[in-house]
């Protein structure tokens, strides 16, 4: 999974009718459009979903659709006023949000990096999957984030997202216009995000641009991206090199210019240093004491602010990686940004 993918589509609304048109972002590809309104409007039950669909309320690039019918980006989802379906909805018995266990509620709490009305950030910890998938059962973060709601009306609403062994920042909405902003930002590219890296072996070059095309191959559970310029999406990511240990190994900084599906680590093992850890995409493992874990960390990000002026977070290493820092003897206190002129 890319390390920065937006989660929520931006909507435009047809004038004076209240409908909205949403598009299809790439992390939403293949995915049943009953299970893209549980993602996007989870308070519209099934039922009300169907009767859209037979009345032809709920239209797929301006055709009927089945609940069933899979999306693929760039389609436009039509999407008719819900106000009164919504409120019936809430008014209604429905089952309470499933209970937090009180160490995860714990774990998530001390993650925070940052709190206000709009806007939370996390320091994500590594093996934490962002979203259920196969295998993860009740235990990921989205279904944790009851936890996170404090006094505001809604639960936090993800907006981005990060590979579950990667660690590092995660950007929540605490609210639907603050969804809609985050999500444009990491859309249009006005969000300023830098990892870090350990990879095995070091760059020739000492900072470059990595320009290569991105294409999925494998199946379901077992997803794997591969450099494709003739069927790929354009994938482009600036590197720089932070310090060496020898040959053996380098502590990148990577800044993705593009989010495409695990884009930093298909790139760094195109670039003939794949990172340490990573048992998809080189299996690269040091010698020693170095931790076998993926040492990617989503280490800074700088975004506009839903309600003005902007957010700039620092998040600290995990423990494995910081353990490896100490190890190679590099200084993991360093707050360079290497991209300042990018």
């Amino acid at each position: 999974m890319t390390d920065d993918r937006p989660v929520v589509a931006a909507a435009a609304s047809e004038r004076g009718t209240g409908v909205r048109q949403h598009e299809v972002i790439p992390e939403d590809a293949e995915i049943r459009l009953d299970r893209w309104f549980r993602r996007h409007y989870p308070d519209l039950g099934h039922g009300a979903l169907e009767r859209l669909l037979r009345t032809g309320q709920v239209r797929v690039d301006g055709a009927r659709a089945k609940s069933s019918d899979r999306l693929q980006p760039g389609q436009r989802v039509r999407v008719p006023p819900l106000g009164t379906l919504l409120a019936r909805k809430a008014d209604a018995a429905r089952p309470r949000e499933p209970a937090v266990a009180p160490a995860d509620a714990a774990l998530l709490r001390a993650c925070l990096l940052h709190r206000d009305d709009d806007v939370l950030v996390l320091n994500k910890p590594p093996g934490l999957a962002v979203q259920g998938g196969s295998g993860l059962l009740d235990r990921h973060l989205d279904a944790m984030l009851e936890a996170l709601r404090f006094e505001a009306a809604d639960r936090p609403r993800l907006v981005h997202r990060l590979d579950k062994d990667t660690s590092g920042i995660l950007v929540l909405a605490r609210n639907a216009r603050a969804a809609t902003k985050l999500a444009d930002a990491f859309r249009h590219k006005s969000a300023r995000k830098v990892y870090w890296a350990l990879v095995a072996g070091v760059p020739k070059i000492k900072r470059g641009r990595i320009d290569l095309a991105l294409a999925k191959s494998g199946g379901r559970g077992f997803e794997r991206m591969r450099a494709d310029e003739a069927e790929g999406k354009r994938a482009v990511t600036l590197y720089a090199i932070v310090e060496t240990a020898g040959r053996k190994a380098a502590w990148l900084a990577l800044m993705p210019l593009t989010g495409r599906t695990h884009q930093l680590r298909a790139h760094c093992e195109a670039l003939g240093t794949p990172i340490v850890g990573d048992g998809k995409y080189g299996a690269a493992f040091l010698t020693g004491a170095v931790s076998r874990k993926l040492h990617l960390h989503a280490r800074s990000l700088v975004i506009p602010h839903p309600s003005g002026g902007e957010i700039a977070v620092v998040a600290p290493l995990p423990a494995h990686m910081r353990e490896s820092w100490r190890l190679l003897g590099f200084d993991a206190e360093d707050a360079s940004d290497p991209f300042a002129d990018a």
